[in-house]
């Protein structure tokens, strides 16, 4: 029986470490991936970068991170960039949910409307994006030729590639409109394993169409709608593509690092201000996390 048993720990021990061994290039390869480029932006964070590869990068500490705090464009593109992720994430939730709503229901077509609602999503980003500055252009763009000369909802056109306000405006509009299919997927999938018996037993009561999307539909929701807006939350928080091929001039805190790197050449305050920015945003999750999906 001793014999058994010690024969048993020994398979186990042998499996643990064949276990071991086939997922350490999975490891090595995330190691390298993902651990070493955060590792290596932390430590050019305390540094103040020679762009000079004969000459040493010198160690200041904090002294990156104290200039970032009382930077007041740094805390303004901040800002910008709650503004736009809360407007985005708010918009093409809701928008995926009507949509999910609508297209859930039996018509002649469905297939075919679901198909196409999925184009913005799967769509190259850079396609739509000369799409969009071509419509929206203030000279000969069709958006502003209707809003002014056709429905003269406006008096003059409007600049919405290089006024700040306009094209913050833009940018949110084309961010729902690129991204609500993801939100409409995920909520449609959900909608669909709902048992049945939830709302014929509700209409047995004599619940309301509004009484069955209470009670019902956003209960089972909940989880999906949640896990949505926080993965939203955090992929918008970074967004930098879209924003900076459309127009330069909604300073979001991706395009003011990109700006600090690449234009002033300060590559250890950028190095920092991407290290204040996840920082920033795992605190947010997990307040998110723990409220929302009460994890």
């Amino acid at each position: 029986m001793f014999n058994l048993k010690r024969n048993r720990g020994s398979l186990q021990a042998q499996e643990a470490h064949l276990g071991y061994l086939l997922i350490a290039p999975a490891f090595l390869l995330v190691a390298l991936i993902i651990f070493y480029p955060v590792t290596y932006n932390i430590w050019l964070s305390f540094h103040d970068v020679s762009l000079n590869p004969n000459k040493p990068d010198i160690f200041i500490g904090l002294e990156n991170y104290k200039t970032l705090l009382v930077d007041r464009e740094f805390w303004h593109s901040v800002m910008i960039t709650l503004i736009f992720t809360v407007v985005t994430v708010a918009g093409a939730t809701i928008a995926g949910l009507g949509t999910a709503l609508l297209l859930n229901r039996p018509f002649v077509g469905r297939k075919l409307v679901r198909s196409v609602i999925l184009l913005p999503y799967v769509a190259p980003i850079i396609s739509l994006v000369f799409v969009w500055q071509y419509m929206f252009n203030p000279v000969y763009g069709m958006v502003n030729y209707t809003l002014v000369e056709q429905l003269g909802l406006f008096k003059q056109s409007i600049d919405w590639l290089d006024n700040p306000v306009a094209a913050m405006w833009l940018v949110i509009l084309f961010d729902i409109w690129h991204l609500f299919p993801f939100s409409f997927m995920m909520i449609l999938a959900k909608l669909q394993a709902i048992d049945s018996t939830l709302y014929e037993a509700a209409e047995m009561d004599g619940a309301g169409g509004w009484q069955k999307f209470r009670y019902i539909t956003l209960p089972e929701l909940r989880f999906v709608i949640g896990a949505l807006v926080i993965l939203r939350f955090i992929w918008n928080f970074y967004k930098f593509d879209e924003i900076y091929l459309l127009t330069k001039e909604v300073p979001v805190v991706s395009v003011y690092a990109y700006e600090t790197a690449f234009a002033t050449y300060d590559h250890g305050r950028a190095a920092a201000i991407t290290a204040l920015l996840f920082v920033l945003i795992m605190v947010l999750v997990v307040v998110a996390v723990r409220r929302v999906l009460k994890w």
